[in-house]
């Protein structure tokens, strides 16, 4: 029998993380962490764990933290995944909507649930995660309590699903990156992939100017680039990137040789197949 792969998230069992985790790899041993921090700090110690972490949500832009731990612990990227978001409401097996006075989840949980809970008349609870809400009402059993989680967090907490699907609005999407200590590039084949870069630029006069004109000159296409700002200052910045291609594609090469020109450091994350998602939206 193969082993099973030791996959680590952030979050309780039952959060969104975990249950892209086990949608990335079905069979596998996984292990919740308290923190982003400790989660990359354990794959950076321990080559035999992969991490799942979200990176951006299609409602609310980039998860906080996780630009700065990519390049402080210098873990490589083997591919992404997007999480479709389900928020469900939550209850004790033997609760009905009547008996529902209050809604515990994270805020965002919360924000995007606003018209059943203002049609439902509950008072909003903010809470650290949603399947830790899961949880709490799990174990204090009072049944005027509810919580918006994920349907896997229902089953692990052995709660009652009241509303299924509540989210104000569809699309709710999260990106995942599954990274390890160990670089992984796949072969260059016919496929689609991305190549991820974090760079800081010297400090010249349109440096980002000049550092992007390499991708037009040689057709090669962003789809994302962000800058955060680099800790303690303010008056420098990184930038995360990720590029459509193979690092082996000839074009993307001379691309990069000439964002090399104009950067103090150029840091290459990983390669990676696209995620079918990308095509079919």
């Amino acid at each position: 029998m193969a082993e099973k792969v030791k996959v680590a998230f952030q979050g309780e069992k039952g959060a969104y993380s975990h249950l892209a985790s086990l949608e990335i790899f079905p069979n596998s041993e996984v292990k919740a962490c308290s923190t982003f921090e400790e989660t990359f700090r354990l794959a950076n110690k321990n080559s035999e764990y992969t991490i799942v972490i979200p990176i951006e949500n299609s409602l609310v832009g980039r998860v906080a933290d996780i630009h700065y731990l990519i390049p402080k612990y210098k873990l490589q990227i083997h591919a992404e995944h997007f999480q479709k978001v389900n928020h469900h409401l939550l209850a004790l097996k033997d609760s009905n909507m009547k008996d529902i006075k209050t809604v515990r989840s994270h805020s965002q949980a919360i924000g995007q649930c606003q018209k059943m809970i203002s049609a439902s008349n509950l008072e909003s609870i903010i809470a650290a995660d949603t399947a830790g809400s899961a949880k709490f009402i799990s174990t204090k059993k009072d049944k005027s309590e509810s919580a918006i989680a994920s349907e896997l967090a229902a089953k692990i907490y052995d709660l009652k699903i009241l509303k299924s699907n509540i989210e104000d609005e569809p699309g709710n999407v999260t990106r995942f990156l599954v990274m390890s200590k160990e670089p992984r590039h796949p072969e260059f084949k016919d496929k689609k992939y991305i190549t991820s870069c974090i760079f800081k630029l010297k400090s010249i006069p349109a440096a980002l100017y000049k550092a992007l004109g390499g991708f037009a000159t040689n057709g090669v296409n962003l789809c994302k680039l962000e800058s955060f700002a680099v800790k303690n200052t303010f008056d420098q910045v990184n930038f995360y990137i990720d590029i459509e291609g193979h690092i082996e594609n000839p074009s993307l090469q001379k691309a990069l040789e000439e964002l090399g020109f104009h950067t103090q450091k150029l840091d290459i994350l990983g390669v990676y197949e696209a995620h079918k998602f990308r095509f079919n939206n």
